[in-house]
């Protein structure tokens, strides 16, 4: 019976562990820095909410010179802009 409890709370803490690493994050000072430095070479003037996930980066709101507005994704190592969506 210890056996099978211990089993039990082993994999409900693996769990709660699991859950934090896929958790939005806000980007590190750094970070913030080069998506900035990229939105504004591909020519985006403003964007509203920046969230760093584990395989991407999203910016929401991202308006170009030309006011359209897109949500994008950037690649979190390369920070390059792999999706582009015109809302």
């Amino acid at each position: 019976m210890t056996i099978r409890i211990t089993s039990l709370a082993a994999l409900a803490i693996g769990l709660a562990f699991t859950g934090s690493a896929f958790a939005d994050r806000a980007p590190t000072p750094e970070e913030k820095t080069k998506i900035e430095a990229v939105l504004k070479q591909e020519g985006f003037t403003k964007w509203k909410k920046i969230e760093v996930e584990d395989d991407e980066i999203e910016v929401d709101d991202a308006i170009d010179a030309s006011g359209k507005q897109f949500d994008l994704e950037l690649d979190p190592k390369t920070f390059a802009i792999v999706k582009r969506k015109a809302e």
